[in-house]
């Protein structure tokens, strides 16, 4: 299982939500670069990054710290504010690995199909972002209405590989992942799910590897020391 620790930018500075209300935003901290190379120095490979300022005003302020951090050798997945071609070349310009497309794959689904045919499977993920069970969409603020399952086989019909799953209940608590919505997530499609939101402790890492996802994102459990990177990686196993 592959161990992504996070990053979430919003003017330039190293920030966490609780459960994704921008009005919670507070600054965990000083330098994202530091804060990248801590993770390389943990055993990560791969980093989850998410530009706020793109995902909430579609303003892109945190361009030079996200080359910057794709610099170090990590495999930079970046998602926030991506909605048109445009946008999916600026991400890759900046180094990144792999672009996550939220809102616009469930406005613009056709968008998702030319991303994926264009770039390859593996280079473009679809951010699911889930409310009692219905997507959300515009910074988890509009309730789409679609059921989370459909929607998941839905981008998998158009050649989607990698899912990342949000439930933002969960998000930014250090609850415990969405063990029951995960799972039924991943009896519903064959594509590379990752586990977005909840994560604890270094148990929750246990936990979500028995389940079977392909991924886990760590965030505020690194931030507020309750989670020991380096041994979650060692939990994951093969970071490659």
């Amino acid at each position: 299982m592959i161990i992504l620790p996070a990053i979430d930018l919003k003017d330039g500075k190293v920030v966490r939500l609780y459960k994704g209300d921008f009005d919670t935003v507070h600054q965990v901290a000083d330098d994202p670069l530091a804060v990248a190379r801590a993770f390389q120095e943990a055993g990560a490979r791969q980093i989850h990054m998410v530009d706020l300022d793109g995902a909430r005003e579609g303003a892109r302020k945190n361009g030079d710290i996200v080359a910057q951090v794709a610099g170090t050798g990590l495999k930079v997945e970046l998602g926030g504010g991506i909605r048109t071609p445009d946008d999916l070349e600026a991400v890759f310009g900046l180094g990144a690995y792999r672009a996550v497309i939220g809102s616009a794959a469930v406005t613009d689904p056709d968008f998702v199909a030319r991303a994926v045919e264009r770039y390859g499977p593996d280079r473009v993920a679809v951010g699911i972002d889930a409310r009692d069970g219905r997507v959300r969409t515009a910074g988890w603020v509009d309730d789409s209405g679609l059921d989370y399952l459909k929607f998941a086989r839905q981008m998998e019909q158009i050649g989607v590989k990698h899912i990342i799953f949000t439930d933002i209940d969960t998000d930014g608590t250090l609850q415990g992942p969405a063990v029951g919505s995960l799972k039924r997530l991943l009896e519903s499609t064959s594509c590379r799910v990752t586990a977005s939101g909840g994560v604890s402790c270094n148990g929750d890492i246990v936990a979500l590897r028995e389940l079977g996802v392909w991924g886990a994102i760590v965030g505020k459990a690194w931030y507020a020391g309750t989670i020991d990177l380096a041994q979650a990686v060692k939990d994951g196993g093969a970071q490659c």
